[in-house]
């Protein structure tokens, strides 16, 4: 594998951040040895006393909030704020694992004909993590924290783009007083993921592998993840319904709307990206949306006033670009934005909302990965459901209305890793988080979550002598 370097741009200013040599085989399979040695001491702690790691690490992100959070945004581009929320986020986690993991992983007892039958949940050794940009410490700490805690090691494969995010997360870590390689950042040129990323998955080193990101990333790695009959957890994309009915407190969905789908210049898997509006209340829905639209402030991610930066990288937003003028050329109708800004530097993408979107187009069949909302109506609640359905993804969704009963059962009818009722979809430490259909399977978060990565090791003891035979 040739030496290369990463390069990480500021997305705001297209200015150059840092250069970051790409590790050799030979590197690579040192910090798996590393991974490997720490796992079979970390494993060998007690719960409490990883517990108290995972609480350092918690407070360590705190003390680094202002630094970290910087990091974030000159990274990919969201605003200081959102950045400062996520770090805050990630220490919230990781107190909550450190708190709660050796009650999430009690042996469970059954009644069986043996003295005593438990299962104990005990760790699978080293897991790959490939995580995203999009919320580039979140998504590490969000996977790493329940792992951990678990008994675990883990190796990260993070974005190029927050290469920074990634020796920082594993910084912590260590200097939160774990063994040196628990959590490693491996530093792979961009070209060579999946190869690399293939070869990790069949090295006997990697237990098991976990992946957010693209449905196409996550068709790749569950088939290396298949060959190698090792466990994965893949959440992957999402196109959100967000189903607006008559009965609706309009302005409250209004704004939990754009609040929800322009946070993070609406590159979040969970975003809600198809408003699904009554027909009744969609002419005050848009002009609600069209309202707060405008008042957000597009601008330098850095400053307190702005609401919203610019997209991650350049090709994200040519994709957008596209999906877009392919969305109107259909006969959707453009109620604002629509154009890449182009008078300043920074890969700038105005919140953009796009009415009467119709079957067949990129913002009814696809994932928008940016600050796009596409608004649909229907006349009735089967209409609903069955274009809240259209998509080959099902992640989160919500539903609007003041009769819950009726808000449930339409939720019901939706397939989605989660329904949120009168609020937007989010992730909670408290809560499983996942997807169904092509959004992936497996679920992290809660107690779901820190034992996807165990092995639940079934037990039975007698006193004396017993006959095991039979199935």
């Amino acid at each position: 594998m040739p030496m290369a370097n990463i390069e990480t741009t500021n997305p705001a200013t297209e200015q150059h951040l840092a250069s970051y040599a790409a590790m050799t085989e030979t590197q690579i399979d040192a910090a798996l040895d590393r991974a490997e040695r720490a796992h079979r001491e970390w494993a060998t702690w007690t719960t409490e006393r990883r517990g108290s790691v995972i609480s350092a690490a918690a407070q360590l992100l705190r003390d680094k909030i202002d630094e970290l959070a910087l990091l974030i945004t000159r990274e990919m581009g969201k605003p200081l704020g959102e950045s400062r929320a996520e770090i805050a986020k990630c220490a919230l986690g990781l107190d909550y694992y450190a708190e709660h993991a050796a009650q999430l992983l009690a042996d469970t007892v059954y009644e069986t004909a043996a003295d005593r039958s438990w299962v104990s949940y005990e760790p699978l050794g080293v897991v790959l993590a490939v995580m995203p940009w999009n919320f580039p410490m979140w998504q590490v700490f969000r996977f790493a924290g329940p792992a951990l805690m678990a008994g675990n090691a883990a190796v990260l494969k993070h974005s190029p783009n927050t290469t920074g995010a990634a020796l920082a997360a594993a910084r912590i870590i260590e200097a939160a007083g774990a063994p040196a390689g628990l959590l490693t950042a491996l530093i792979v040129a961009e070209h060579d993921v999946p190869d690399v990323t293939a070869r990790l998955i069949d090295d006997d080193r990697i237990a098991a592998v976990t992946l957010t990101g693209s449905e196409r990333a996550g068709a790749a790695i569950g088939s290396c993840a298949g060959r190698s009959i090792k466990k994965s957890v893949l959440e992957l994309g999402g196109s959100d319904p967000f189903i607006v009915l008559a009965d609706a407190d309009v302005e409250a969905a209004v704004h939990h709307a754009v609040k929800a789908r322009f946070l993070n210049a609406g590159q979040s898997c969970i975003s809600p990206k198809r408003f699904i509006v009554d027909k009744r209340v969609a002419d005050d829905f848009i002009a609600g949306m069209q309202k707060g639209v405008s008042a957000l402030t597009l601008g330098d991610p850095e400053d307190a006033s702005t609401d919203m930066g610019p997209m991650a990288r350049r090709d994200l937003r040519e994709l957008v670009t596209g999906q877009v003028a392919e969305t109107l050329r259909a006969g959707a109708d453009l109620i604002a934005g629509g154009q890449p800004v182009t008078d300043r530097a920074g890969w700038f993408f105005p919140p953009t909302l796009i009415a009467d979107v119709r079957p067949g187009s990129p913002a009814y069949d696809e994932e928008i990965f940016g600050p796009v909302a596409a608004i649909l109506s229907f006349g009735s609640e089967d209409e609903a459901v069955r274009i809240a359905n259209a998509t080959r993804y099902g992640l989160g969704a919500s539903v609007w209305g003041t009769n819950l009963d009726r808000a449930a059962h339409i939720g019901r009818q939706v397939v989605s890793g989660a329904c949120f009722i009168n609020a937007p979809v989010a992730s909670d430490v408290r809560i499983p988080f996942g997807g169904a259909k092509r959004s992936g399977y497996g679920r992290e978060l809660a107690d779901a979550g820190i034992r996807e990565f165990v092995n639940p090791r079934t037990w039975c003891a007698n006193k004396q002598a017993a006959d095991g035979t039979g199935r």
